[in-house]
């Protein structure tokens, strides 16, 4: 990054991406650091297929080519569009305190999912998501979904859908908290893992601009986040898998009262058709938060999760 020149953010064009990509530059503006967007095409903004079709990656491959070749300094992802398996060419410099990582429904007359009638229409990008609504047994119809918020959001409001199931963390970022008719709690639906959550990255070999992102890190947010993804790397599964996981910094007493912080992670496997749903939790400390996500994806892979895993690869081939 050259000297006294404005930090360039490569972002996706879209009103969430940009929202997104701005609530970084300005927090690095308002620490005295120029900062400016740069939109780049991926190739998930220019497909219309299926994302478990398209694969891990396609929204952020474009933005880390773009980085590595010295178009942009840096690039803010949704953390969940990552693949699992570690670049060493980049550092993920920021984990900044996450949104509300669930999910949300948007339906049609102000509806919960339990008010809906049996062969309502949702839609929803996610296989996770499909999963687990069929798993919960309410005779509901998924179709998929593709498109920007807005776009989903009306294809309810037009009457084409009954409703639809998006990241809560989306809406909230672009001001459309009204529309949801209800958030979806884990015990209903396990969200993505790092859903909610976003990825500042930059060269790993610019350590000075990594210093500088360091500044805009949580913590918390940070130990929840990398014990979601180790457990969805071990399960080998790729972000498009039907898998869910939300873990939490929580606060604990010990007999002698004095307060401690814990990690509690839940997470979860579910067959595409929701015939089955394995489910999993553990409890660590922050600073372990890898092996807390080694060892609930050990007990997943214990209670049969490989299974759900291979039935769902065989069925895609």
């Amino acid at each position: 990054m050259p000297n006294n020149a404005a930090i360039r953010i490569g972002t996706r064009g879209s009103l969430l991406a940009t929202t997104q990509a701005g609530a970084i530059r300005d927090a690095l503006t308002a620490r005295g650091h120029a900062a400016e967007l740069v939109i780049v095409s991926t190739e998930g903004d220019r497909s219309d297929a299926p994302i478990a079709d398209i694969g891990v990656g396609v929204f952020t491959a474009a933005l880390r080519e773009a980085i590595a070749e010295g178009s942009v300094d840096m690039a803010v992802h949704s953390y969940k569009d990552l693949p699992t398996a570690r670049d060493e060419r980049f550092a993920i410099a920021a984990i900044p305190r996450r949104e509300d990582p669930r999910d949300a429904l948007v339906a049609r007359d102000g509806l919960v999912l339990g008010e809906l009638p049996a062969g309502s229409v949702l839609g929803t990008s996610s296989p996770r998501r499909t999963a687990q609504l069929r798993a919960l047994g309410l005779g509901l119809e998924i179709r998929p979904l593709r498109g920007n918020l807005d776009t989903r959001l009306n294809r309810v409001t037009s009457g084409d859908l009954d409703g639809v199931v998006v990241a809560r963390a989306g809406l909230a970022r672009i001001g459309r908290l009204a529309a949801i008719t209800e958030t979806l709690e884990p015990v209903q639906m396990l969200p993505a893992p790092a859903q909610g959550a976003l990825a500042v990255e930059c060269r790993a070999e610019d350590v000075e601009l990594a210093a500088l992102l360091a500044e805009l890190d949580d913590p918390d947010t940070r130990a929840a986040v990398t014990a979601e993804r180790v457990l969805l790397a071990e399960l080998e599964a790729g972000c498009s898998a039907p898998v869910g996981a939300i873990a939490e910094v929580v606060e604990s007493i010990d007999e002698e009262g004095n307060v401690f912080e814990e990690l509690s992670l839940r997470g979860c496997v579910a067959a595409v058709d929701g015939s089955d749903v394995i489910r999993a939790s553990g409890i660590g400390t922050p600073e372990r938060a890898r092996e807390l996500g080694i060892s609930v994806a050990a007990e997943l892979f214990e209670l049969g999760a490989r299974d759900l895993l291979v039935d769902r690869t065989q069925e895609r081939e």
